[in-house]
């Protein structure tokens, strides 16, 4: 005999949602934690001013990814907007290696260094600025390992002795907050909350946790990115054509088209975007993001499909490799590895006797700490909790592969004491799918990391119509009992007209041509 199933209604799907965030602390702008509370970061702000009066030429090193190209946008224009002018550099990744690498070192003979979203695994290229006489102020919010660089000051929030109360904030908000104690130590007025447009696209695209001062900037930032005067941002939004911006279309279409410089070509591309002055450099600069996101998406098709015939679904810890693929990419794939398998995933490259590798992972296991577990087979390693970037030496991929399939076990009940692990699937009654639960739903973003966005169960619903989409008709719609549209991406199976369907989806609202609906856009069929 069947079971009944448990319905939740919009009171309760309210009440659940509202009941993540009740112990959420800087959840107005006014209560944002006072820059003052970072360690080093008034000797740093200090040997900044000695800079600036003494014309001391300042060199400022981003990274590669969405987090370190608007990091450094961010610490460029602040200092243009103090009428200084600074060097930056941005490493690319297929000739530089990543962050402050030696290579990069070695392109710097004097004045001060500033590094943003990276530096704090530097310590060789630490010492190597000491040998060249150059200080180096390193801003990061990656782990920190059991030896950090030698260097005049370390701004990151993940230091021990750090009082900053928040920990898990991206390498952006660190480079504001530095840009805030600097401006403080000057007394100038410059609106840091101009920021706030680019800095919610870090926040979202780093995977940071969507809560307290993340949530509060992001919530900010969206807002902003609608009547922002950045050209670039203001391109960005014609390209979209919409007339609100949420997290999802930051995560979906933003950020891939900034990511894609760094994981194509070059990620000073991306950084010149964003720093355009003028509204026509900023479109030509677009139109050529654009090109190269969609080779990306090709390349990375083709990536993730090989990928699959190496998988062993048995393992616990996905690792693929293969010396055909870019390594600007591997990232990606290993992000959809995760959500395919729920599992953590590992992609490399094989670059003759190394291998350079990304791992993404969707559930509760630290890659930081899985890494650390499993350093012994390993060249090098950084990141966070739920990205990483690690390098092997290519005789040994099979060994890190086992060795890291024997550690998880040890990890699989170790979660960050500061997140709470959510259940956000739920039961509903396809009759409750309408505008005011999808009301409630947008009352609580932006979602995210720790705050994920409610997703719904649906048990034997009834396929009433089927229709294909797009150019190649690679998408699909079905119209479900009590005509509800359900949208299903990448998928051009035949489903039979009056059968039955179990899914989880989650709810959207479709504006076309001025008619607004809401409809399900499935996340898996069960």
């Amino acid at each position: 005999m069947d079971c009944k199933v448990s319905y939740i209604n919009k009171s309760e799907l309210k009440s659940l949602l509202a009941s993540r965030l009740k112990d959420d602390t800087f959840t107005t702008l006014k209560e944002l934690p006072n820059p003052s509370s970072f360690k080093d970061i008034h000797k740093a702000t200090l040997r900044v001013l000695q800079a600036i009066n003494t014309n001391e030429k300042i060199t400022i090193v981003g990274d590669y990814d969405v987090d370190g190209v608007v990091s450094t946008t961010i610490m460029v224009d602040f200092f243009k907007k103090l009428g200084i002018t600074v060097d930056w550099i941005v490493p690319n990744r297929f000739k530089h290696g990543y962050g402050l690498s030696p290579k990069i070192v070695d392109k710097i003979n004097s004045g001060l260094i500033i590094t943003v979203d990276n530096g704090i695994s530097a310590i060789q290229s630490a010492l190597l600025c000491k040998e060249k006489g150059l200080d180096l102020i390193i801003t990061d919010h990656h782990t920190v390992g059991d030896e950090i660089p030698d260097c005049y000051a370390i701004i990151n929030p993940k230091q021990n002795d750090c009082q900053f109360p928040y920990k898990e904030i991206c390498g952006a908000q660190v480079a504001w907050y530095f840009c805030a104690s600097i401006k403080k130590a000057l007394n100038q007025n410059i609106n840091l909350m101009e920021f706030f447009d680019i800095l919610s696209i870090a926040i979202i695209a780093d995977v940071m946790p969507m809560r307290s001062l993340n949530s509060t900037i992001v919530k900010k930032g969206l807002k902003m990115i609608t009547t922002s005067t950045r050209p670039a941002i203001k391109t960005l939004n014609n390209h979209l054509k919409k007339h609100t911006i949420n997290e999802e279309d930051i995560g979906f279409s933003i950020a891939p088209l900034i990511n894609c410089a760094g994981r194509m070509e070059d990620a000073s591309i991306a950084v010149e975007f964003l720093l355009s002055d003028n509204q026509n450099r900023a479109y030509e600069i677009l139109e050529y993001l654009i090109t190269l996101n969609n080779n990306r998406k090709e390349e990375q098709n083709n990536i993730f499909n090989q990928s699959l015939t190496q998988v062993n679904q048995d393992d616990q810890v996905i690792v693929v490799a293969s010396k055909d693929w870019n390594e600007g990419i591997i990232g990606i794939v290993a992000a959809k590895l995760s959500e395919k398998f729920n599992k953590p995933s590992f992609v490399f490259s094989i670059n003759g006797d190394t291998s350079k590798g990304s791992s993404r992972c969707n559930t509760d296991i630290n890659l930081y700490n899985l890494l650390n577990s499993s350093k012994q087979m390993t060249i090098g390693f950084g990141g966070h909790k739920s990205a990483a970037g690690v390098v092997v030496q290519t005789d040994n991929l099979n060994n890190f592969k086992q060795e890291v399939n024997n550690n998880i076990n040890k990890l699989q009940n170790t979660s960050n004491e500061d997140e709470i692990i959510l259940d956000n699937t739920f039961n509903i009654n396809i009759s409750d799918i309408d505008l005011e639960t999808y009301n409630i739903i947008e009352e609580f973003r932006p979602y995210g990391l720790t705050n994920t966005s409610p997703e719904f169960i649906f048990n034997n619903i009834t396929i009433q119509q089927q229709f294909f989409l797009g150019k190649d008709k690679l998408h699909q719609k079905l119209i479900l009992e009590n005509n509800v549209e359900l949208l299903i991406f990448n998928n051009t199976d035949y489903f039979n007209v009056n059968s039955q369907i179990s899914f989880i989806a989650t709810i959207s609202l479709n504006e076309f041509r001025g008619n607004i609906t809401i409809n399900l856009i499935l996340k898996r069929l069960i």
